[in-house]
């Protein structure tokens, strides 16, 4: 439906904004109104050139020349570290080395020079008395009383156990006093009185706590029994023997490996009550 004449048709003024946006002409009026410019053609645009640098010099070109022929050229091999089996055996050959030039050459290594070997021990004579008989023999300073015993006086009763006082099976009685015979130099027992177990009985009548422990079955082996009668002896001369925890504690530095403790209190009561 057209508009009157001398009228603008209203649907024209709709259809505008629709041309334009497309890029369509404007036919009102006779002009033609673009909305969107057009694309320039491909021929029309500028041409845009890549930036060139400075011409590189001589010098440059063949620092750049040796940069590139390092980069592609391959590099050496790192050397592997040695494996566990190769270190120790490399040392120990080194080591090996090392000590026997130095025991060859007469020095050790490091430049010190070998300890000269020990000379003779010096000996010097003692006089003791041990179970009621005197002994005068000469002996190394450094032998011990258990050694001095069981090897010089052959009396083997007195037992190494530890050979460090920690097991009390070498105890003896050293003028009545309990003590471990392998921790004592018999150069310092001159004109001592030592008692063993040998001499506590008197011909064949046993000791009383020796007849003790036989009543009481208080040993196994009998390994350790010297020395807990000995001992038990010690305690009951300086009246420890009151309770049987009192007992325990002044016997607590004999051991009994197959464990006969409790035997060997009531061993030790029974001589302290005298029955």
């Amino acid at each position: 439906m057209s508009a009157p004449a001398g009228q603008q048709d209203p649907c024209e003024d709709l259809a505008a904004p629709a041309r334009v946006h497309q890029g369509l002409p404007d036919q009102r009026d006779g002009k033609q109104d673009v909305g969107r410019p057009k694309s320039t053609p491909r021929s029309e645009r500028p041409i845009v050139r890549p930036h060139r640098s400075a011409p590189v010099s001589s010098v440059e070109r063949v620092g750049m020349s040796s940069e590139d022929s390092e980069s592609t050229s391959p590099r050496p091999a790192q050397p592997t570290a040695p494996s566990r089996r190769t270190f120790i055996k490399s040392t120990s050959t080194v080591g090996g080395a090392l000590v026997t030039g130095a025991l060859v050459g007469g020095t050790a290594s490091f430049g010190t020079a070998l300890a000269a070997p020990a000379g003779p021990a010096e000996s010097v004579e003692v006089t003791l008395a041990v179970n009621g008989r005197r002994h005068t023999t000469t002996i190394d300073t450094r032998t011990s009383l258990l050694d001095l015993l069981r090897e010089k006086l052959e009396l083997p009763g007195t037992k190494k156990g530890c050979n460090a006082g920690a097991c009390g099976a070498c105890t003896v009685l050293v003028d009545g006093k309990r003590m471990n015979s392998c921790l004592i130099f018999a150069v310092r027992l001159e004109g001592a009185e030592v008692t063993t177990i040998e001499g506590l009985a008197d011909g064949d009548e046993l000791h009383p706590l020796q007849q003790a422990f036989i009543d009481q079955d208080a040993f196994q082996c009998g390994y350790c029994t010297p020395g807990q009668i000995m001992s038990g002896i010690g305690c009951l001369r300086e009246g420890h023997t009151r309770s049987p925890e009192e007992i325990r504690e002044w016997m607590s530095g004999n051991i009994c490996r197959c464990g006969c403790y409790v035997k060997i209190v009531r061993a030790v009561e029974q001589t302290a009550d005298g029955k």
